[in-house]
């Protein structure tokens, strides 16, 4: 049962309304997740926005797909694990590599040091040592690309600790948390 219920067309402004039905347009459905954020306006335009603007950047969906794996692993995200497995799976990872993911590496060596890098941000708060952040570097990771990775840290935390205090109604294939 969910904490926090998801916006219904019956109980929402026509504004928000509009956002979802334009978010249905795009995607076919309206996530449970976004449907939450819509109870904050605020919450589901910076959302919006904000996933948007790193769908822009340098890394590919596939990448960022490792990052939001890493993260809702590490934040025992049932939802987004769930949502996430299956984008992965429309990014071209299969399912070995949505475990490693899920677990921090990768076959591929700059996916491994994405997810590393990842691992680290989410564990160590962001607070890296010079020898870290020197082996990223040497891993391919550039201090343009860091900045990347965090911003993408960043919206998966938020989609996280959403979907984790609201208890959402995982509306996806679901998988199972403990890999």
């Amino acid at each position: 049962m969910t904490h926090i219920s998801p916006i219904t067309a019956d109980n929402t402004d026509a504004s928000t309304q509009s956002i979802l039905d334009t978010v249905k347009s795009k995607i076919g459905m309206v996530p449970n997740l976004i449907a939450t954020f819509a109870r904050s306006p605020v919450a589901l335009n910076g959302y919006l926005g904000f996933s948007d603007a790193v769908g822009q950047g340098r890394l590919s969906a596939s990448q960022r797909e490792v990052i939001a794996l890493a993260v809702a692993q590490l934040n025992g995200c049932h939802y987004c694990l769930s949502a996430h497995t299956m984008i992965a799976k429309s990014t071209g990872l299969n399912e070995a590599e949505i475990l490693a993911a899920r677990r921090g590496n990768s076959d591929s060596p700059l996916n491994s040091a994405i997810a590393s890098f990842t691992v680290k941000i989410v564990n160590q708060r962001g607070v890296l040592s010079a020898d870290e952040l020197s082996e990223a570097r040497e891993a391919g990771i550039d201090d343009d690309l860091m900045i990347e990775i965090v911003a993408n840290v960043a919206l998966n935390i938020l989609t996280n600790y959403t979907n984790n205090l609201a208890e959402t109604e995982i509306d996806f294939p679901k998988v199972a948390v403990d890999i």
